[in-house]
């Protein structure tokens, strides 16, 4: 448990408190409905967010997210991502789209995913290296006549001191749901099954137990 609130949760609530500071009644989308992105839905619902949009390609990380909060979700391996958040927005876009996945394509169509002064965080480690092209005027989406902000976020930018007491009561009284983050508790032996299914997308988080072989 003590690994999924620093490495999880953290790193999915902190953008959504410390970083993007986002207020009650925003709308919200996250982009990629793994460990990381699963936490942000569910601090953008104890923040109050009116909609959260959950954008993937995987069903089962889908199904997830409506359970851990998301108000609307987007397969994007069935629909254009962007133009999907757009519509569900209602206002042609979200005052906060969240990246969570660590592909560079994926923070361009956070950026185009914004209304007007939107602001879009970048929390998904990139590979090196790699480069993001924004569009930026004379089209739908570009970042310059928007006055789109993008934010970059290291590990949820975390203040332990304050974060961790705050987080460990939410999960003590039944409003932050680390239990639904566990899909699977397995032993030293079984670390390869471990990073197979996660690769596969299978589990939200598996937890190896040092007592169990």
């Amino acid at each position: 448990m003590v690994c999924l609130v620093s490495c999880g949760v953290l790193a999915g609530a902190g953008p959504v408190f410390n970083r993007a500071k986002v207020p009650p009644g925003a709308s919200v989308a996250v982009w990629g409905a793994g460990g990381v992105g699963l936490n942000t839905i569910q601090a953008a619902r104890l923040i109050g967010a009116g909609k959260i949009i959950a954008v993937d390609v995987m069903r089962q990380k889908l199904a997830w997210a409506e359970e851990l909060g998301a108000t609307h979700v987007v397969d994007a391996s069935r629909e254009d991502p962007v133009a999907a958040v757009q519509r569900l927005s209602g206002t042609g876009g979200v005052d906060f789209a969240f990246e969570a996945t660590g592909v560079p394509a994926c923070v361009r169509q956070a950026v185009e995913m914004l209304g007007y002064a939107g602001t879009a965080v970048a929390i998904g480690v990139p590979p090196i290296p790699s480069d993001v092209l924004l569009p930026w005027g004379g089209s739908g989406g570009a970042a310059y006549p928007h006055k789109a902000r993008l934010l970059i976020t290291d590990g949820g930018d975390p203040i332990p001191a304050e974060d961790f007491p705050q987080m460990a009561g939410w999960y003590l009284d039944g409003r932050l749901d680390l239990d639904a983050m566990v899909t699977r508790t397995l032993g030293l032996h079984d670390l390869d099954e471990a990073f197979r299914a996660m690769l596969a997308g299978e589990v939200i988080r598996s937890v190896v137990r040092l007592d169990t072989g």
